[in-house]
């Protein structure tokens, strides 16, 4: 699929250049297109270089929070929610646990921890699987979840709008909380009315409806104030809770007599082999994004869009957020390169910049999420998965919208 994606960029690009240099006679299209290769291969690597200061200090302490308990606490707050959850999971079984400490670690935004986790959960969810080529109720349902993931801390997207000079950087912090938690509710439901799941069960309606009250009531409060007043205290609040999560961290390490500082430098050294694993990546998927936009054929696709848009009387502005929507569900690298190509095309504190952030942040990459977990474990017959996952993915893709016109107006 990456490939694919890829390679049409360039082959679209050279074609909508091939057309305006025969048709309209702009010529300078392919200077232009040419230049964006070296424009857009130094943004690539002056990101990831300006990532990798970030990337240490957060993967240094996430990994205090790991041998802290961080984890350990939110896999024993969760434990309950998930057993009813997954009720032909027997009590006791290895994929029980399996399948918290994947979810403690999507919250708290441990993503290397998180996909070997989840691997090992659906390899034991399998060995229960009694038809091995098609994926089981329970199978789909982790999955679901798994692309939709309530992710506390976005630190990948805080680093990227400080590397395009937000001034600052978590302002997106609580719209990316508010859509990622709609993207796993939509994902939930929409996945045991297809299976017939009770949700009515009172363990499960505690859980779903005490953190449903908490995110209305953090819309409804905010939704009340004056932008300026919005912005301010939602920056406010964002940067109290990053700030006690470290803190946090860091207290629990240093009451299980952790040697904090060996431990976060061993966490910090994986930041730098993330950090510089990504350069080749990042550079490869900008390069082909700029081609696309030189070209003049991103802007053309997304003029037809704004066009009809406001044909229908509605506010176009969203419509810029919306290539790396559809690039979300696809390719994370595609997606990624179309949030920092919109960052720097159109400032990253600008509606447009803010709201590809949040986009960004709203929802996992489903196809890659499918064909990683159902991949390891043999499964063929996917059943409904892929409908419920990119269900999910337009909740939150809806909800991102909805929340970046009430906080950035």
């Amino acid at each position: 699929m990456l490939n694919k994606i890829w390679a049409g960029f360039f082959l679209i690009g050279f074609l909508a250049a091939c057309v305006q240099a025969i048709f309209f006679g702009q010529t300078d299209v392919f200077q232009k297109i040419v230049a964006s290769t070296f424009d857009m291969s130094k943004t690539g690597f002056e990101i990831a270089l300006g990532l990798t200061g970030i990337m240490c200090f957060w993967l240094g302490i996430l990994r205090l929070g790991e041998a802290g308990g961080a984890v350990e606490v939110i896999t024993r707050l969760f434990r309950p929610l998930f057993r009813k959850l997954f009720p032909s999971i027997p009590p006791g079984h290895p994929a029980e646990g399996s399948i918290v400490m994947n979810m403690a670690a999507n919250v708290l935004g441990l993503d290397n921890s998180a996909t070997p986790i989840g691997l090992k959960a659906m390899s034991e969810m399998q060995e229960l699987n009694p038809d091995k080529d098609r994926a089981s109720d329970d199978q789909i349902l982790f999955l679901v979840i798994n692309t939709s993931s309530v992710t506390l801390l976005p630190v990948t997207i805080f680093t990227y709008r400080a590397q395009m000079g937000a001034a600052d950087p978590t302002d997106v912090f609580l719209p990316i909380l508010i859509a990622t938690f709609c993207s796993t509710l939509a994902g939930l439901l929409v996945t045991a009315l297809v299976q017939g799941r009770n949700l009515l069960d009172r363990v499960i309606l505690g859980y779903l409806g005490g953190m449903t009250l908490v995110i209305a009531g953090l819309v409804i409060y905010f939704g009340r104030l004056e932008q300026q007043a919005m912005e301010t205290q939602s920056a406010l609040f964002a940067n109290i809770l990053i700030f006690s999560v470290i803190v946090g961290f860091l207290v629990a390490a240093l009451m299980r007599r952790v040697a904090v500082y060996e431990v976060f430098v061993e966490g910090a050294k994986d930041g730098f082999r993330v950090a510089v694993s990504i350069i080749p990546y990042l550079v490869a998927m900008l390069v082909a994004i700029g081609v696309f936009r030189a070209s003049g054929a991103l802007d053309l696709a997304l003029g037809g869009v704004r066009s009809v848009v406001d044909l229908l009387g509605f506010d176009s502005r969203w419509v810029e957020g919306l290539p790396t929507a559809l690039m979300k569900p696809l390719s994370g690298s595609g997606a990624r390169g179309m949030l920092i190509e919109t960052m720097r095309a159109e400032g990253a504190d600008s509606f447009a910049g803010r709201l590809a952030s949040v986009v960004q942040g709203s929802t996992e990459t489903t196809f890659y999420v499918l064909a990683v977990y159902f991949g390891s474990v043999g499964i063929r017959r996917t059943r409904h998965a892929v409908a419920c996952g990119l269900t999910a993915d337009l909740a939150g893709i809806v909800a991102a919208i909805l929340l970046s016109y009430l906080f950035f107006g």
